[in-house]
């Protein structure tokens, strides 16, 4: 898929949250990347064949104090390889339903909820 169609996609994926989602992402920024550097990778320790489809680096709004404060924007970045990579069919649709997943849960990490509690959520959706 082209770079650009891809970002389409990611800004989709933000603008369709509820608003009251978008009106509470405080100093983030989403950005495409092709795939995570061996830095990201190995900070995460990350089991050989994983790879991360998205990563949230900055600080949670649940952990912001009244000193948070002319800092550079939180980032949530998305990796264009990893998600094709992970689509078995490299339909748009699935490439899509996968971009939304993962913007959905890197946003959540902004939220200040942790992998262990998406895990959690996720079983309860089954």
């Amino acid at each position: 898929m082209k770079r650009e169609r891809f970002e389409a996609l990611v800004a989709e994926a933000v603008e369709s949250l509820p608003e009251e989602f978008q009106d509470r992402m405080e100093n983030v920024d989403v950005v495409v990347e092709e795939s995570p550097s061996r830095r990201q990778i190995g900070k995460h320790n990350l089991e050989r064949g994983y790879t991360l489809l998205g990563l949230y680096e900055g600080v949670p709004l649940t952990e912001r104090t009244s000193n948070y404060g002319l800092v550079a924007p939180d980032k949530i970045t998305i990796f264009q390889k990893s998600i094709e990579d992970s689509c078995t069919s490299g339909d748009e649709g699935e490439i899509k339903k996968q971009i939304r997943q993962t913007v959905i849960h890197e946003i959540a990490h902004h939220f200040g909820i942790d992998d262990e509690r998406l895990d959690e959520i996720e079983k309860e959706k089954r």
